[in-house]
């Protein structure tokens, strides 16, 4: 008879209510029970709203203290969180279980070493001295691939890059031995190739410790290549939960299917656009003229020795009603790209051309659609005034037009045109970015940059956008530039794409040219990088990853020159 171990986490009817003001309650987890055992993978998924994350805070009893009403059972190593007194829940956070969190820079101190921080974690739980500490730090750090750990152990969280950051929080996590991970949406951020790794990281620490996980993310492939058991999650409530292979083979649930539906591919059947069409197909004779061209574009930042090359001779063309994708890693260049074609960076060398004309600086025909919308608008403005601002640069005057404009574009953009005097905190992530494209709309622009507008958002809320895209370019006939790390995204969204490596552009074509057949060494690694929605497809890949074959390695690995 196969033995069963005992969970580690036993959730019973969790349910958990927010106060929102007057009395009133906000539902944001409702009758929940789950069960993980030692050594076992738990996804949990769902858009954003769902209560996922409410449920990995409630493991550790994050709510405490925060006014939120909790009922149910939560029991992790056998403790009852809601009943723990103080110094049991210190126990436990670290101890019995450990959080790695999605932005790693806010979840780190930026004035202290990386290494005297994991040092703090570990003296918090364990009487040893600082030296010992420190040497602890060094060893969790090396455990999660950090090449010269010791050195890397004294840099401060601004010198490491995304991927290293995140590493840092996980050996941060492990500095404790704790017997449950929880890793709440910890990829979200980065490119595919470091994505990867990540996750093989998660995989390998599994099979080596025994750690049970819990990871929550609104990626379905991201959790198809880490989990055992799926669980899916809408309106605080669970709508399924098996087997992740079964889950995602057989969707017993409508939602469930709905959302795999959502999930871009780079290797599902792409509609064909209308865009490229309508610009005649590019580079060939007769083709509509280049509504904007980047020739030998080249951007240096720094002085002396410290001149890094952020692009380096780059040269394409973007024609109306045509979207051109560009993709790559952190730090290949892309976005420092666009900020280029917008006139928001001086190019060291080359020309931008726009209408067959030479420009610099901010040209009135071209607009940005920026990653973070919460950042990229005023929050002491209303949404309609921050929309309205390119109108009033541009010289318009009049402002019952202006309002007349802004309150249009609200509407096209899927809002209403009484959300003008709302503020951006009263909107949800999907809802800012629609008020971004509409800000970029404003103007009436003849070219689009778009930075990495989806990255931030779930797979159906990424639908709706890139939806919404496609049907203005075709309204309008706009040229749109899509910047992104996302090669399923880029795939369904673009009629060409250009890959960038080092500043450089390695390969561009036709998207299911490149795609279908890549020719570099890098677009192939990108490729294989990319989550697969089959758990047994996504297994046989990272044992060719750790085996350092070709089709899984990752694009780190290829050299610059290749």
């Amino acid at each position: 008879m196969t033995e069963h171990p005992e969970p580690l986490v036993e959730v019973d009817g969790l349910s958990v209510d927010f106060p929102v003001g007057d009395g009133q309650w906000l539902r944001a987890v409702d009758d929940l029970s789950l069960r993980l055992a030692p050594g076992r993978a738990l996804g949990i998924v769902g858009e954003s709203g769902s209560g996922k994350s409410t449920v990995a805070a409630a493991l550790l009893g994050l709510h405490r203290g925060t006014g939120a009403r909790l009922g149910g059972t939560v029991r992790v190593g056998g403790l009852d969180v809601a009943a723990a007194g103080p110094a049991e829940l210190r126990g436990l956070r670290g101890g019995t279980a450990a959080m790695v969190f999605q932005d790693p820079l806010s979840a780190l101190d930026p004035y202290y070493s990386v290494g005297d921080q994991i040092a703090e974690v570990h003296r918090v739980h364990h009487k040893v001295s600082r030296r010992a500490a420190r040497a602890r730090a060094v060893e969790v750090l090396d455990r999660v691939g950090i090449p010269d750990a010791a050195r890397k152990a004294r840099l401060r969280p601004h010198e490491f890059s995304g991927g290293m950051r995140q590493r840092a929080l996980i050996a941060m996590a492990l500095a404790c031995e704790p017997r449950l991970l929880i890793a709440d949406e910890p990829t979200t951020a980065l490119d595919v190739t470091v994505q990867a790794q990540i996750l093989d990281l998660l995989h390998g620490l599994r099979e080596e410790r025994g750690l049970a996980l819990l990871l929550v993310t609104h990626d379905v492939g991201v959790a198809a290549e880490s989990v055992d058991e799926l669980l899916v999650m809408r309106h605080g409530r669970a709508v399924e939960h098996g087997p992740v292979a079964a889950v995602l083979s057989a969707p017993a649930a409508p939602y469930t299917a709905a959302l795999l539906d959502a999930v871009p591919r780079v290797d599902g059947v792409r509609e064909v656009r209308a865009g490229a069409a309508a610009a005649g197909p590019p580079g060939a004779a007769g083709a509509a003229e280049p509504v904007a061209e980047a020739i030998g574009l080249r951007r240096r930042f720094g002085r002396g020795k410290a001149v890094v090359t952020a692009v380096d001779g780059v040269g394409l063309a973007v024609r109306a009603g045509e979207t051109l994708g560009i993709v790559g890693e952190s730090g290949s260049g892309k976005s420092t790209l666009g900020r280029m074609l917008v006139g928001l960076l001086e190019p060291s060398g080359g020309q931008v051309r726009y209408d067959g004309r030479e420009v610099s600086g901010a040209v009135p025909g071209v607009q940005m659609v920026f990653q973070d919308p919460v950042s990229s608008l005023n929050p002491r403005r209303s949404i309609g005034e921050s929309i309205a601002d390119p109108l009033r640069a541009a010289g318009e005057r009049d402002e019952a037009a202006i309002r007349e404009r802004v309150t249009g574009l609200l509407v096209r953009v899927g809002l209403e045109a009484g959300h003008y005097d709302r503020y951006p905190h009263e909107f949800s992530g999907g809802q800012r970015q629609r008020v971004g494209i509409a800000r970029a709309l404003a103007p009436r622009p003849r070219l689009i940059v778009c930075d990495e507008p989806v990255s931030a958002l779930d797979v159906t809320t990424q639908a709706q956008v890139t939806a919404l895209l496609a049907d203005l370019q075709r309204e309008l006939g706009l040229a749109l530039v899509f910047i992104a790390h996302d090669l399923a995204v880029v795939r369904q969204v673009s009629d060409r794409v250009a890959v960038m490596r080092g500043g450089r552009i390695v390969e561009e074509g036709p998207v299911d040219e490149v795609y279908g057949n890549p020719q570099h060494p890098y677009t192939r690694a990108l490729l294989a990088a990319v989550p697969a929605l089959d758990p047994a497809a996504a297994a046989a890949r990272r044992a060719a990853r750790r085996a350092g074959a070709e089709p899984g390695a990752t694009a780190s690995a290829v050299p610059v020159g290749a």
